[in-house]
């Protein structure tokens, strides 16, 4: 390559993000060095802070910069529903919407026996635990619509159930505006099992 090597190791380094490949590593990289010192400063200076202030939330383990994250200190919060997902860009999403008012769990991951992710990794005791301490109404599983989702919802609905607590899953199927000659026949199956009376 005929970069200078401390070009070729940011290029590197750029390369190990998620998403973004050798193409993108190089032009992200040849933007940088383009960019003023100051505003690069500011960027390294943004990752190093956020590296370091960044922790799990002790209640729900989403992303925090205190011992509680911003939801789990929100006193409007509905308490009585408790919402598990897999990853802290899943509340994300889901708060987006501004429907749910509830709190959250978050797994930091899949069940995935094929990458070593086994039920011990996840963030399970703790979730048993503050159903036993919080002992909420209903207990809402909105892992994604795959193999290690749906083997996760159902791993977590058999540990919940003998707990008295109602375990429900977000349903799956058609976007809205979708047509159904487009669906694959998972999506369209989800659709027709998860019909609504109108």
């Amino acid at each position: 390559m005929l970069f200078p090597p401390a070009l070729r190791q940011l290029m590197q380094q750029l390369e190990r993000l998620p998403g973004v490949g050798a193409r993108s590593a190089q032009r992200l990289a040849l933007y940088l060095i383009r960019r003023p010192e100051e505003e690069v400063a500011r960027l390294a200076e943004s990752l190093v802070q956020a590296r370091e202030r960044t922790r799990l939330c002790q209640r729900c383990f989403f992303l925090s910069e205190s011992e509680l994250c911003e939801l789990c200190r929100d006193p409007s919060r509905e308490t009585d529903t408790l919402c598990v997902v897999a990853d802290p860009r899943d509340v994300v999403a889901l708060e987006r919407l501004e429907q749910y008012r509830g709190l959250y769990h978050v797994l930091h991951g899949l069940i995935s026996p094929a990458e070593g992710v086994q039920p011990e990794d996840l963030k399970l005791r703790e979730l048993v635990e503050r159903i036993r301490t919080e002992q909420p109404r209903e207990v809402i599983l909105a892992t994604p619509a795959n193999v290690e989702g749906d083997a996760t919802a159902l791993y977590i609905a058999r540990l919940l159930k003998p707990m008295g607590v109602r375990v429900t899953r977000i349903a799956y199927g058609m976007p809205v505006g979708g047509e159904l000659d487009y669906a694959d026949a998972a999506t369209l199956g989800y659709a027709l099992s998860g019909r609504q009376e109108l």
